[in-house]
């Protein structure tokens, strides 16, 4: 295969290197740092590279590279942790630093020609740092507190760099990491959406053969791509059964029976299931269990349908890579649980159907790509993300029909504003925005009289990956019209705020 293997030693930087090396158009996985050798090599990759971590290498029982791995003639890039971890298995040394460095720092590449020529300001941290590097290794840069910031074994092609270059607060760090796989390893750009697509179909016809297939859709980008590359794979051994929770944005229903029925040709089953979801979230206030409710009655509704559409035995659904990151699937990453997605760690452990996830290992850009060359529609494929559990994950505290009716009112009004601003769709500065709905009540006035109602906060984000965000630097009268609208339009709201947290630290959704 012409790919990358990745080993994560525990950095919440990992799936960003992923999604670089992705950007240059090579295939890549990620593995922990600890998995069978077999299961490394299994993907044939060109070459490796070695991600940050939170230990010191000297710390009992911290990670370490495999011994094939170092033996196994393949270029190496060690990255932070991966740097040190690479000194230290090779007879070097790496101490605690005196002046550990976080943030902006500034290098200087010490051998001229190198990649490292179109680099100075680059984004370190770390506590640790290399001291003495391994025999046969050079220094190619060093900071103001690193006095090797890069080095590098030019025979062996092992390489380390104290910065990360995969993070957008290294200028050119991309161009690094693709002249590494490229250059280096040798790796071919290969990894387009027309590859993927026939790669996927490939493996649905492999997985299926002949059976009937039911596929989940919400109406969203990712359950929709998933269902139409089903769809290209098996044709009418698909049908799509789309789940009315009560907890959709406003005019929802009807979008996806347009999109499914008109765009894709497939054959769609509706359920009305409104009262179930509600009522089963009924007191419940924790999100992670509100998550777990989600999973299990979509699963169980599922179930009840297929018992009426021949009882297939393959379920689709569109998890895609950073669904799985945040559940932290033990299968494929050491990094700490950030919250659990209703379609990967939300599942009942007896369901009765064998999981389709086409996109399970694909960056949201990605999927995107795909469904444009599956030739779905642009509204459909650039719309706002959503999330599987809907509303419900933005309704703050209990989700009463009332309170969602709330939400979804302040949602719409939010959306038709920034669509009319021409800050929603392909090439819009905003990647995601939503309202929220928070438990918290203030004092207000309305027309002379004392008012004491919920808040509602607006979220808006940029990003290229979903894997990190920033918040959207929407034009101050636009908010204002936006709150005007709310609480004057939406009984029950009289307080808006805006939401100006990055993720990290925050997650994008709320809960």
């Amino acid at each position: 295969m012409n790919s990358i293997a990745i080993l994560d030693f525990g950095s919440q930087y990992a799936q960003i290197i992923a999604r670089r090396v992705r950007e240059a158009q090579v295939y890549c996985e990620l593995f922990p740092w600890d998995a069978p050798q077999g299961k490394i090599l299994s993907i044939k990759p060109k070459g490796f590279i070695l991600s940050g971590g939170p230990k010191s290498v000297y710390e009992e029982n911290a990670p370490f590279i495999q011994k094939f791995i170092l033996e196994s003639g393949l270029p190496i890039l060690g990255i932070c942790y991966g740097m040190q971890a690479l000194t230290h298995a090779l007879g070097g040394k790496v101490d605690p630093s005196p002046n550990r460095e976080y943030g902006h720092a500034e290098i200087q590449p010490l051998i001229p020609g190198t990649m490292l020529d179109a680099l100075s300001k680059v984004w370190m941290s770390h506590g640790d740092k290399v001291t003495q590097l391994p025999e046969g290794f050079i220094a190619l840069a060093k900071s103001g507190s690193s006095p090797y910031a890069a080095m590098g074994d030019m025979q062996k092609k092992f390489f380390g760099v104290q910065f990360h270059p995969e993070v957008k607060h290294t200028p050119n760090g991309s161009k690094l990491l693709e002249h590494f796989v490229v250059d280096i390893c040798g790796a071919k750009p290969e990894w387009t959406p027309a590859s993927i697509i026939e790669e996927s179909i490939k493996r649905i016809r492999e997985q299926v053969g002949d059976s009937r297939v039911l596929a989940a859709v919400s109406g969203g980008v990712d359950s929709s791509v998933a269902a139409a590359l089903v769809h290209k794979a098996i044709g009418d051994q698909l049908v799509c059964v789309f789940v009315d929770t009560g907890l959709l944005r406003a005019a929802e229903g009807a979008q996806v029976a347009a999109a499914f029925r008109g765009g894709l040709g497939a054959e769609l089953v509706t359920v009305d299931a409104a009262g179930d979801f509600l009522g089963a979230l009924k007191g419940v206030t924790d999100p992670e269990q509100k998550r777990r409710i989600i999973g299990e009655k979509f699963i169980r509704i599922f179930e009840r349908e297929a018992k009426n559409l021949g009882q297939p035995k393959f379920l689709v659904q569109g998890t895609i890579y950073p669904d799985v990151v945040e559940s932290s699937a033990p299968d494929r990453n050491k990094a700490e649980k950030i919250k659990t997605h209703h379609n990967v760690g939300g599942l009942p452990e007896d369901m009765q159907f064998e999981l389709v996830e086409p996109l399970r290992y694909l960056f949201k850009d990605e999927v995107r790509l795909v469904g444009e060359a599956l030739g779905l529609s642009e509204d459909l494929v650039w719309r706002q993300p959503f999330p599987g559990p809907g509303l419900t994950v933005r309704c703050l505290g209990e989700c009463t029909p009332e309170r969602v009716s709330r939400l979804r009112a302040a949602d719409r009004i939010l959306l038709e504003e920034l669509s009319n601003a021409g800050f929603l769709g392909r090439g819009a500065q905003t990647s995601q925005a939503f309202v929220v709905l928070l438990p918290v009540r203030s004092v207000g006035v309305m027309g002379d009289q004392r008012t004491y109602q919920e808040a509602a906060a607006i979220r808006a984000v940029t990003t290229d990956d979903f894997m990190t965000a920033d918040w959207a630097r929407l034009p101050h009268d636009l908010l204002a019209k936006v709150s005007s609208r709310i609480v004057n339009e939406v009984e029950g709201i009289n307080r808006v705020v805006y939401d100006i947290t990055s993720k990290p630290p925050a997650t994008i959704e709320w809960e």
